[in-house]
């Protein structure tokens, strides 16, 4: 069944949980903004398969994903939980990108190609995912690892971007302010 009527009144419960809690509930949006994130992840998963490096930006993208499962487990009280190989993943794949990159010294215009347009959107929607976790920090804990696992993230969707865009061999815009 894709649907329970059961959150028709403004509540639900995470799952495995059978305390209930408003659907306006910090909780919910940090919940809501990782599904989001996922999901525009997913989009950008399909465009890579277009591009020349495909298989690679594909995988990297994926793993993001699974990690972001994780965190929402960690989320619903699941054993699961980011640990510190997945930040040294992350780390690693940034290192691997920066290595192959000439890194900006300035801010970048998105939109140099649809690729690195969505993976500049995910970035910014990462940023936010990160500031709505932190706002559950309130009411729940988390482990730092996964606070730290965020913040590497956008970095990580920032590398990804410039990566995808060289991978088009297309020239980036700065601002000109």
């Amino acid at each position: 069944m894709l649907y329970t009527r059961k959150g028709d009144g403004g509540i639900s419960r995470l799952v495995g949980s059978k305390t209930c809690i408003p659907k306006d509930s910090p909780i919910f949006d940090a919940l809501g903004s990782l599904d989001e994130l996922n999901s525009l992840l997913g989009v950008c998963r399909s465009q890579a398969v277009k591009s020349r490096r495909s298989v690679f930006i594909v995988e990297e993208i994926k793993n993001i994903q699974e990690d972001l499962f994780i965190i929402q487990a960690e989320f619903a009280g699941a054993e699961k939980k980011i640990r510190q190989q997945h930040i040294e993943k992350t780390e690693a794949l940034i290192q691997k990108i920066e290595d192959q990159i000439v890194t900006p010294t300035t801010f970048t215009i998105s939109g140099s190609t649809a690729l690195s347009a969505l993976l500049d959107y995910a970035r910014a929607v990462s940023r936010r995912v990160e500031r709505t976790v932190l706002a559950v920090q309130k009411k729940q804990t988390l482990s730092k690892e996964t606070y730290v696992y965020l913040n590497r993230l956008s970095s990580a969707l920032y590398a990804l971007a410039r990566f995808s865009a060289l991978d088009a061999d297309t020239k980036e815009l700065s601002p000109s302010y």
